[in-house]
């Protein structure tokens, strides 16, 4: 069974990278509704990293994670 994981990547005011993660994401996501999102979660200003507020978009990208389970008993 494949699951599908929205990965939105952020910089912080260090620069560093934060990643923020949504699981079971639909898979007819559009490029702008996930530039509005990742726009209202940087206008929202409600995560805080240890690099300081997220302040610019980096990447976003859709994971898709497929796994086989194997009968063993």
């Amino acid at each position: 069974m494949a699951t599908l994981r929205l990965e939105m990547t952020f910089k912080n005011t260090e620069g560093r990278t934060s990643k923020i993660a949504v699981d079971n994401a639909r898979d007819d996501l559009t490029d702008i509704e996930v530039k509005e999102a990742m726009d209202s979660i940087l206008g929202d200003n409600i995560f805080i990293t240890t690099g300081g507020d997220l302040v610019e978009k980096s990447k976003a990208e859709l994971i898709t994670t497929e796994v086989k389970e194997f009968e063993i008993e």
